[in-house]
């Protein structure tokens, strides 16, 4: 750790210095001491809001914040995700109920998360959970039905129907299939879109999510220049979750290469997102690094504003993902190019690794992002789907091996271990009132 001090001081970079390719046992990184540490400050730190967001509130969730993909909609353990998510310190719940495609499902799957999130709020009253609009919309969706809630809330008639797909769809064949054969990138500017948008969202905050992960965004509004659609639907959004919610408001977020969606000086959403881009260093098998200006990385390019809560800021902060997408024609080969790293995802390329190299490279990565960026804080891996499966796991948990979840990875002690060393440096970064 003094050497990775010295050459941050230095400007250099820094990787873990173990061989990613070498095996051993995983030590235990949490002392007694550091787990009563991480206890106080999680009792210190201020998680309450109501209708608006203090950026420091905000910095306090986001150093928080871990991944949970398919939390509510069936995947892993619930019982024992929620005992890790209490074990750990986790307050932002990323991407738990995250539903790609598959709209023939969605009322099944809001009707089985209505009946866990209860079970989540019990275990912690402060936890945000995070539900997802993807940048997707399949054929499948024809078949849900439109509520009258969600045409009123439009200002269009009832009618007695069906989403229409093809309604949601750019004019112009743009995106058409880009997924698959009747799957493709719906356009925001289009009225079935947005009521579409709009159903998913008032439906999320009705079941007990307090935030909404709005995908790549800059795909859907190629044909919204001024972000006049975008900020309507939203906006419907925000106003469904101001009588609806349980504090009152809903947090935003998506991706944005270009650094954020602002309109006339309002930021759109309320925090940003993008993945970490770790870049491989074809030289050292299976090793890689962080590094400001790799690829479209966002790093010092978060954009400003003011926010819907009212406070001012130069940079918003943003959580940085080690996201997935799925696996080269070369997996755990170098130089597969693009945003590879070993020919993998980043989730897969992370998974593939042994114990003792994920954790040294979560505390690299987490020491990194925060020196690289004050605005920036690393989402932590919990559950995530894995492209290229690792000895047969076709999903990554970070939950420690046990009869309820046999498949774990065991990474949930290195993330414990970060969060009770880290001295809170959440939330410092000053705001200005409007």
């Amino acid at each position: 750790m003094a050497r990775f001090l010295l050459l941050m001081v230095l400007g250099l970079s820094w990787h873990p210095l173990m061989s990613a390719g070498q095996t051993s046992t995983q030590s235990d990184h949490t002392s007694t001491t550091a787990v009563a540490a991480s206890s106080s400050r999680a009792r210190d730190h201020n998680y309450r809001f109501d209708k608006h967001i203090s950026r420091e509130v905000l910095e306090n969730y986001l150093a928080r914040a871990i991944t949970m993909e398919g939390l509510l909609n069936g995947h892993g353990d619930l019982a024992d995700n929620a005992r890790m998510l209490q074990r750990i310190g986790a307050k932002f719940i990323g991407r738990s109920l995250c539903l790609w495609g598959g709209e023939a499902g969605v009322l099944s799957n809001l009707e089985r998360a209505r009946q866990q999130v209860p079970k989540l709020s019990e275990v912690d009253p402060d936890m945000i959970l995070q539900a997802c609009i993807f940048e997707i919309v399949t054929t499948q969706v024809d078949q849900v039905p439109v509520p009258d809630w969600a045409f009123k809330a439009l200002g269009r008639p009832v009618e007695t129907r069906n989403f229409r797909y093809a309604d949601m769809l750019y004019p112009d064949g743009r995106f058409k299939n880009h997924w698959r054969s009747g799957q493709s990138v719906p356009d925001v500017s289009r009225p079935e879109t947005k009521l579409w948008f709009y159903f998913l969202g008032a439906s999320f905050i009705d079941l007990g999510c307090e935030a909404i992960h709005l995908g790549q965004t800059e795909l859907m509004n190629q044909n919204d220049p001024h972000l006049d659609h975008y900020a309507q639907v939203l906006g419907l959004i925000r106003s469904h979750a101001a009588t609806h919610a349980r504090r009152h408001m809903v947090l935003l977020d998506s991706h944005v290469p270009s650094g954020g969606l602002v309109r006339n000086g309002q930021l759109l959403m309320d925090f940003h997102s993008f993945p970490l881009r770790i870049m491989e260093l074809p030289d050292k098998p299976q090793q890689a690094i962080l590094k400001v200006g790799f690829s479209d990385s966002i790093y010092g390019r978060s954009k400003g504003g003011t926010t819907f809560s009212g406070w001012k800021c130069t940079h918003l902060p943003y959580l940085v993902e080690i996201d997935n997408w799925g696996v080269s024609r070369q997996p755990g080969q170098a130089r597969a190019g693009g945003v590879w790293v070993w020919g993998y995802d980043e989730i897969c390329w992370f998974a593939h690794q042994n114990r003792q190299y994920r954790a040294d490279w979560l505390r690299y990565a987490w020491d990194w992002v925060r020196r690289a960026d004050p605005n920036a804080h690393l989402q932590m891996p919990g559950s995530r789907t894995l492209a290229s499966p690792v000895e047969g796991k076709p999903w990554y948990y970070a939950n420690t091996p046990s009869p309820a979840v046999p498949d774990g990875f065991g990474d949930e002690d290195a993330i414990r271990a970060i969060w009770a060393e880290d001295h809170g440096q959440a939330g410092t970064q000053p705001d200005a009132r409007r």
